[in-house]
């Protein structure tokens, strides 16, 4: 896709870090600060960035990329891209086309969505716009919930089920507790009934919430649990261990995202791009490996696959793009990572996504802090 005025879905925008800055301009602060913070005093928010930094691809010459197909096979549906869009909450809090936008948006793009249990319009509802859905599962402590939603999932033609496993309790956000958060009239969690509650001065009316509806017991032994009640691939999302992704892969579990949640749960955690490679080597190809948390750009998705991941999920920019211009605005940021996509796997030698996942790779180190 040629371009003379930055992306022909948001003119004048030329990465995603454009895209950034007009969602920082047209959100109101304290919704833009949960969008944008992470935990804590947001290490792992930054580390995401600078891990991926560091990672750099070894190109390979004198290949013939007149052709470069960009797709992939993502739990037996085809992908146009190596990448599905995060499950992320509340996206009527963004735009008033919330989740039916940013999936609209998502489907004429060819890539997976992903719904999450605490979307803002209902799970059959962006189903229904078309293309590849799946199903993001938090572990409630309502069981008859929990299986309800499996049921609607299936019900609304939801290919995948990923269960979140990393929120047993929510990470401190001092941005919202700072800013005493809460969702504005008409933003809800409709598919669990949920009421999240009002504001209240230094305090996440999201994290009350959640103390509420989360159940922190999930443990392996749940995993069959939930194997049992649905038919749809099984794919758990938070795995940052090696040995962690081993048990669920024994376990039965179709795929593992390698995710530290963006940031916004344990601060001083690993940043996913780092622990990937362990996980991608330990797992020994017994199912796809995704990188979630920190992608940003389509050289960010070859890094990635460079390092063994199947495909990512791209979570913050489809959230800018969806302040920035809704339906369009989500568009362009898939519009960039593709292009960005293709001219770096051209750059690199890689006619396709298998060829990506051959490259050779390595890590700079950090660079060390010198002494004034």
């Amino acid at each position: 896709m040629e371009r003379d005025a930055g992306s022909r879905a948001l003119p004048g925008v030329w990465s995603t870090a454009d895209v950034e800055r007009l969602a920082a301009e047209r959100l109101p602060p304290d919704v833009w600060d949960y969008v944008a913070g992470g935990s804590g005093d947001e290490v792992t928010l930054a580390a995401n960035r600078a891990a991926f930094d560091r990672v750099a691809v070894v190109p390979r010459a004198l290949v013939d990329v007149s052709t470069c197909d960009t797709g992939c096979d993502l739990f037996g549906v085809e992908s146009a891209l190596p990448l599905a869009v995060a499950p992320m909450a509340y996206q009527r809090l963004i735009h008033a086309g919330g989740e039916r936008a940013a999936a609209t948006a998502a489907a004429a793009a060819g890539v997976p969505y992903i719904v999450s249990t605490l979307s803002s319009e209902p799970i059959d509802v962006v189903a229904g716009v078309g293309g590849t859905t799946w199903f993001q599962l938090y572990w409630l402590r309502d069981r008859e919930v929990v299986a309800d939603l499996l049921r609607r999932a299936e019900d609304a033609g939801c290919g995948a089920v990923v269960l979140t496993v990393d929120v047993p309790v929510l990470g401190r956000r001092l941005r919202d507790e700072h800013n005493g958060f809460a969702l504005p009239p008409g933003v809800r969690p409709v598919n669990i009934d949920g009421d999240v509650g009002d504001a209240l001065p230094g305090d996440s009316a999201i994290a009350r919430h959640t103390r509420a509806v989360f159940d922190p017991s999930l443990s392996w032994r749940d995993l069959a649990w939930i194997r049992a009640r649905t038919r749809l691939p099984l794919v758990v999302k938070g795995i940052l261990d090696a040995e962690d992704a081993v048990r669920a892969v024994d376990l039965g579990v179709d795929g593992v995202v390698v995710s530290n949640h963006g940031g916004r749960q344990l601060d001083g955690a690993i940043p996913s791009v780092t622990a990937l490679p362990d996980v991608v080597a330990a797992v020994g190809g017994r199912c796809p490996v995704l990188l979630d948390s920190g992608v940003r750009s389509g050289v960010d998705i070859l890094r990635a696959l460079a390092l063994g991941a199947t495909a990512v999920l791209i979570g913050r920019p489809v959230l800018w793009g969806l302040a920035a211009g809704g339906e369009r605005g989500v568009t362009a940021v898939l519009d960039l990572l593709r292009d960005e996509l293709e001219t770096a796997m051209r750059l690199a030698g890689c006619p396709d996504v298998a060829s990506a996942r051959r490259l050779g790779s390595s890590v700079w180190p950090a660079e060390r802090h010198r002494p004034g």
